[in-house]
């Protein structure tokens, strides 16, 4: 029998620790070949860390949420013959002495350390750790370093725990600073954190269900409360008739599936109208923060699709104005089977400069999506319907029947004025109308 140390896998370029929100085996029970040990997530993505032989799981070294660094050991697993990371017997003739006391003490307090110079936006001032997901609900509800130091944790040596700092949230009151100024002891009052409303708790009868929202749902809801609270939303409308896509798609879609492999959606199509309007208008490719505006060399096209758990998640596509058709599709097709069998990785849904969500796909024909922040800007795809329009020719106008979709534009108004929010969802239309129905696959 050989000891197997399971080690955080490396999820991404930019990802440097994971938070353990589950384990599925315990202690001494059987593991097959590729099955998940344990469930950790990342700001965004919750995946599973499987075990590639089959063993014995000996021994957890964390516990649920406990903030793990990729490449650390997180588990011994008891498996028979050799691997290669394997503890190997040393050849030293010391190599049975026990490392001194004071070593191991010198080890944690640098491992410590470096945790600490990891964590960038809320640092303890009393020596505690904070795991991403815990340090995201403080920034989105605006508390402060000192009130997060004085949320009492009842987690693993007193680590604040999602569950502790959203009751901490629940019973929140904020009150108004005074701060002494010079000797004659003026006072100035801090502007007032916004407070948390107080609201009438809701009574539930004995027959009413209580679900509680899941980690990736109540992510969500702060993002969202966020972008309100930081982007001024504005929105602007357009109506695009697409017949000549909905008959060039219909007389394609079979021998393009044949010979990609693929099937052909009306998304692709549309991501490959909105990276060129993205194109000829850079200014809606930005993010803003900071009084500052970044202008993106890149446009990678955020596009939101729908989990199992209902839940939505917005995977990336990296240059999508370097696409064509073809490679398109398969990026879309391939994200959004990713996303549904919870499959993405976390550089999949990193550095969107803009967001596409179709919600033409459950019926909707326009809404007012949010920003995904810190981009200035969303498009909501409403659905293709077949309508009565007045057609314009050369010998006059007549009635005929259409296929058409409203455009849903959202941007923020601190830095993208009407004139730009209402010419960039224009080019768009414009892109879509101006289809070749002769156009090659």
């Amino acid at each position: 029998m050989t000891k197997f140390e399971l080690k955080l896998p490396k999820m991404g370029e930019s990802v440097a620790e994971a938070t353990i929100t589950s384990w599925l085996k315990e202690v001494g029970e059987t593991i097959e070949a590729d099955e998940a040990v344990l469930e950790i997530a990342t700001d965004k993505v919750d995946s599973e860390v499987p075990c590639e032989f089959e063993g014995v799981l000996l021994e957890k070294l964390f516990n649920v949420d406990d903030v793990v660094q990729v490449g650390q050991t997180i588990a011994i697993i008891e498996i028979s013959g050799d691997v290669e990371n394997s503890p190997e017997p040393s050849t030293n003739e010391n190599a049975d002495h026990e490392v001194a006391p004071e070593a191991v003490v010198a080890i944690e307090e640098s491992f410590e350390n470096a945790k600490e110079t990891v964590t960038n936006t809320l640092v303890s001032s009393e020596d505690r750790f904070y795991s991403p997901l815990v340090k995201n609900i403080a920034k989105a509800e605006g508390i402060s370093q000192t009130e997060l130091d004085g949320i009492v944790g009842t987690g693993l040596d007193g680590r604040v725990t999602k569950n502790d700092i959203l009751n901490y949230i629940s019973n929140r009151v904020t009150k108004p600073e005074a701060t002494p100024v010079n000797n004659k002891q003026e006072t100035i009052h801090a502007p007032k954190a916004k407070a948390t409303q107080a609201t009438a708790p809701v009574i539930s009868s004995g027959e009413d269900e209580i679900i509680e929202m899941s980690r990736m749902g109540k992510l969500i809801a702060n993002h969202m409360v966020e972008s309100v609270n930081t982007s001024v939303h504005v929105q602007s409308f357009i109506e695009a008739d697409v017949t000549n896509i909905w008959n060039w798609r219909k007389k394609v879609k079979n021998e393009f599936a044949k010979r990609e492999g693929e099937n052909l959606t009306f998304t692709p199509i549309f991501m490959e109208a909105i990276a060129k309007a993205l194109r000829d208008y850079p200014m809606m490719n930005i993010s803003f923060q900071d009084g500052k505006v970044i202008k993106k060399k890149n446009v990678n096209l955020g596009m939101a699709a729908a989990l199992s758990d209902g839940n939505l998640i917005v995977p990336v596509i990296k240059n999508a104005d370097q696409l064509n058709l073809v490679g398109m599709t398969k990026q879309v097709n391939d994200l959004a089977i990713r996303a549904r069998e919870n499959k993405l990785k976390p550089d999949d849904i990193q550095d969107g400069t803009y967001t596409v969500t179709n919600i033409g796909s459950f019926g909707t024909i326009m809404g007012t999506p949010i920003i995904n922040q810190p981009q200035v800007g969303i498009l909501a795809l409403g659905a293709i319907r077949k309508v009565p329009a007045v057609i314009e020719t050369p010998e006059g106008d007549f009635i005929g029947i259409r296929y058409k979709m409203f455009l849903s534009h959202s941007y923020d108004h601190r830095v993208v004025n009407g004139a730009l929010g209402g010419m960039f969802v224009k080019a768009v239309k414009d892109y879509l109308e101006a289809w070749d129905v002769n156009r090659d696959i």
